[in-house]
């Protein structure tokens, strides 16, 4: 099973799903280490970062809704300052 998972929704999903109330989180151009504790779903407002990890590469950017998974380390590469919308589940 993937642990990064990047998918397009549209507007009509977003909503159903209740994006627009998840918390907002932003953070400037850097790289940094991250380990997830558990699911997270997000939904990049702006910005673009590339997600290292084990598996691969990931090119994150504006309109993608990703969940990352439980257990995933990875490296955080904030190439344009990034600002999203994410709920942990």
């Amino acid at each position: 099973m993937k642990s990064v998972i990047i998918e397009k929704k549209s507007d009509d999903e977003l909503k159903k799903i209740g994006v627009l109330n998840w918390g907002i989180w932003t953070k400037e151009k850097s790289i940094f280490d991250w380990y997830y504790d558990s699911d997270e779903q997000c939904y990049i407002l702006d910005g673009r970062v590339i997600v290292h990890t084990a598996e691969g590469d990931y090119e994150i950017k504006r309109g993608d809704f990703v969940t990352f998974k439980k257990g995933l380390k990875c490296k955080w590469e904030i190439l344009e300052d990034i600002r999203k919308h994410y709920n942990f589940v």
